[in-house]
């Protein structure tokens, strides 16, 4: 019995360290998409124990990391991804994330503009870096940045990037424009209480009080309790 038992544990040690790297980020990406995430990066630092030159393995473990909102732990597996492979525009455009998501606008500005620089035709490039410029002020900036987006794609049909450009055309005084943003926006999302008391607010700069009122009853039907001030505000 014992020496079965000895035989069944060298078995398992055999194939745990006959695996290759290959196999053990293979194995991570089988887990990252049952959504064990913690599974997975174990799986994918055994892949890097192995290969301690695997890019792609730093680049998803730190994917992996940012899903868990380990975003200082992601842009360490990011940077490593990058001295590995300096063209690796999607680890630029993540590192970019984690930074954002820490603040850290001015850094997260640069690694989108790396990846602009190694893909200047990827939309999501242009929105991320307008979204870091709008969060330093840079209005213009970000306003042109959002344009660049649109222009690459057209079809876009996420609400968020809409709310977003509204949200700096209004900073630039532009109420028509942010307006025409907000209602695509609620077009694309009839729920998104922010766009509505937004369009309001903004419907008041062009004294359409009529059509704030609409939108400030609508936002607090959706959740925005200050609305109603707004609504006790203009609309009595």
């Amino acid at each position: 019995m014992k020496n079965l038992l000895l035989i069944s544990i060298l078995f398992l040690s055999i194939n745990l360290f006959s695996q290759t790297a290959k196999e053990w980020y293979e194995k991570g990406n089988g887990k990252g998409d049952l959504e064990d995430y913690s599974g997975a990066i174990a799986d994918y630092s055994k892949a890097i124990e192995l290969d301690p030159k695997y890019a792609a393995a730093y680049r998803i473990r730190g994917a992996t990391k940012a899903t868990l909102r380990d975003y200082s732990g992601a842009i360490a597996d990011y940077s490593k991804a990058i001295e590995l492979d300096p063209k690796d525009a999607f680890a630029y455009r993540q590192r970019g994330n984690s930074k954002a998501k820490l603040k850290d606008y001015g850094g997260a500005f640069a690694d989108y503009a790396k990846d602009i620089e190694l893909d200047p035709k990827d939309a999501d490039a242009y929105l991320n870096r307008g979204y870091t410029r709008a969060g330093l002020e840079d209005y213009r900036g970000a306003l042109s940045d959002y344009n660049k987006a649109a222009e690459l794609d057209p079809k876009n049909k996420n609400p968020n990037d809409y709310y977003n450009r509204g949200n700096t055309k209004a900073k630039l005084k532009d109420y028509k424009g942010a307006i025409a943003d907000y209602s695509m926006a609620i077009e694309l999302d009839p729920k998104n209480a922010e766009a509505y008391y937004n369009r309001g607010f903004y419907k008041i700069n062009l004294e359409d009080i009529d059509g704030a009122c609409l939108d400030f009853s609508k936002a607090g039907e959706l959740g925005i309790d200050i609305a109603y001030n707004a609504i006790r505000e203009y609309c009595n």
